[in-house]
């Protein structure tokens, strides 16, 4: 009898864990739908905030690679992000080649070529020094923008025409319905590729290399693991990630201008991430969603939307260090124990 009781003890905490990765899944899959039947239930307002929420999200799966898995944090990550957003506006607009296939294409390689020479000066230093650096080649690239306004526009910046989508002209339909339609899904799907394929990255030995590297650079290099390398490896691919949200927000706005690569915006996607939690792979893309919704209702009830994000930002950073997916956590493992 009592050989039974120690059997069952012993298998309750894996039927719980079986249980509780069962009921993950469902939630995976119930946030899946809800986003795939929005458009056809929700109103237009919210599933244009949700589609501009895809561009940041898959911008901020690749600045979370740099910052929560490598422990390098970027001030300047919105230059990959604007990058992405001009080249759909340069192509479009100058160069009337419209298929979106060819233009996620040549932002990646661009976006990835240009952070390779950036990431290769950037990841000699650490820390304070790091963060100053690519905020320094943001500014850059922001001066650039603002001072070649014959190639760039200027302040006023370029307007985005609308892109071929799968090798589909869709320039007839009404904007909205262009972009609550096909557009929608199609940045949706990409979003789906890309956090698959950021999953891979961070649960295979590389990103095992790029944690080992953010919590004892110096264990690391004894094991042989060769810290600036793959430093420079994280901040490519964090690039190339942040410029293809770039192309699926450009459509969105429709006009692209020197203020997405400005500083402010660099820091409006370290807050988002901190809002949701950067020791948890899908905390910032939570904290992008909720920053955008949040964004929008407090800057309709006030201009001093500014002070409480400071104020939210300080709470959080006092308060709860783990962003609002580690609260979830934390509740979810209480919760756990309690059964």
């Amino acid at each position: 009898m009592k050989a039974d009781n120690l059997t069952l003890k012993t298998l309750e905490p894996k039927n719980t864990s079986v249980s509780f990765k069962k009921t993950k899944t469902w939630a995976i899959l119930a946030i899946a739908l809800f986003f795939i039947i929005l458009p056809r239930l929700g109103s237009q307002y919210v599933s244009y905030l949700i589609l501009t929420f895809f561009g940041y999200a898959v911008a901020l799966l690749g600045f979370n690679l740099l910052f929560g898995y490598t422990g390098l944090l970027s001030f300047g990550h919105a230059l990959f992000l604007a990058m992405g957003a001009y080249t759909v506006a340069f192509f479009t607009s100058k160069f009337s080649i419209f298929p979106m296939e060819i233009i996620l294409l040549v932002a990646i390689v661009v976006s990835a070529i240009l952070a390779a020479l950036i990431g290769a000066v950037c990841v000699q230093y650490i820390k304070i020094y790091f963060a100053m650096l690519t905020l320094a080649f943001g500014m850059l690239f922001y001066s650039f923008l603002i001072k070649f306004y014959y190639v760039t526009g200027g302040d006023e910046g370029m307007r985005v025409l609308r892109p071929y989508l799968l090798g589909y002209e869709l320039s007839a339909i009404p904007k909205m319905q262009f972009l609550m339609g096909g557009y929608y899904y199609y940045a949706l799907v990409v979003l789906t590729i890309a956090t698959w394929v950021m999953w891979k990255i961070v649960s295979s030995p590389f990103g095992l290399c790029l944690m080992a590297i953010r919590d004892n650079p110096e264990k690391a290099t004894y094991l042989g693991v060769d810290v600036k390398r793959y430093r420079w490896y994280a901040f490519i691919i964090s690039g190339a990630y942040a410029a293809v949200g770039g192309v699926l927000l450009a459509p969105v706005i429709g006009q692209v201008d020197p203020t997405l690569t400005y500083w402010t915006h660099s820091g409006t996607l370290v807050f988002m991430t901190l809002l949701g939690g950067f020791t948890n792979f899908l905390g910032p893309m939570l904290g992008g969603l909720i920053y955008i919704f949040l964004q929008d209702k407090v800057m309709s009830l006030t201009t001093y939307w500014r002070f409480i994000f400071g104020a939210i930002l300080a709470f959080l950073v006092i308060v709860a260090p783990g962003g609002v997916a580690g609260v979830i956590s934390s509740l979810v493992k209480k919760g756990r124990r309690g059964i």
